[in-house]
């Protein structure tokens, strides 16, 4: 019985289907914002291709060359400084391991908890969402619920019988119960016949 429950807890659960409605809705959003972006590439698009026409590919050949130089030169003194590092202790290094290991656990679990947290907060802003969308439609079935309601009050009270009506009907006049007719039974099998010897 606990699965059944459990499961019966779990379908019914609307958060994952409003959690797609707040995507939904802040995937609209952002689209919204496409177009005004797309203005902004093409009003600076000519500014851009000119000058990239502008420049000359020595220059920026050389500057690629240079920077490459550094970033090699500073990439070999960082190489060095860390196998030189790397040999000092050993000890402190496993230390080192095991603190950043419970560290990594520490982050897993916060970043855990801010996944939930996410979650929950586009959760919230698609059930806000799917009531936006379901407004008018919310208050329509309120009003039809209202009169419906109202309606089989309506026809409850004319149902019941009036003091002085009750009076002159006998206690015969209620509603016979109703019987239960028996199942029809099956037809016993036909027993085979075997015609007489001559």
């Amino acid at each position: 019985m606990a699965i059944t429950d459990d499961l019966r807890k779990t379908l019914s659960d609307p958060t994952p289907l409003y959690f797609a409605a707040g995507t939904a809705d802040l995937a609209l959003q952002q689209a919204k914002k496409v177009p005004g972006l797309v203005e902004q590439l093409r009003a600076e698009a000519p500014a851009r291709i000119e000058a990239v026409r502008n420049t000359d590919p020595k220059a920026v050949q050389e500057k690629a060359a240079a920077r490459a130089k550094e970033a090699q030169a500073t990439l070999q003194t960082k190489v060095n400084e860390f196998i030189s590092t790397l040999d000092v202790d050993l000890k402190k290094f496993g230390d080192n391991a095991q603190d950043l290991a419970l560290r990594g656990v520490g982050v897993a679990a916060e970043y855990a908890v801010k996944a939930r947290e996410t979650y929950e907060r586009v959760a919230e802003h698609g059930e806000q969402a799917v009531k936006t969308w379901r407004g008018e439609a919310a208050e329509e079935i309120e009003e039809l619920a209202i009169t419906v309601e109202g309606r089989s009050e309506q026809a409850e009270a004319e149902e019941e019988p009036k003091p002085a009506e009750a009076k002159t009907e006998p206690a015969t006049a209620k509603k016979p119960a109703a019987r239960k007719t028996p199942a029809p039974r099956k037809a016993a099998p036909a027993k085979k016949t075997t015609p007489p010897a001559k």
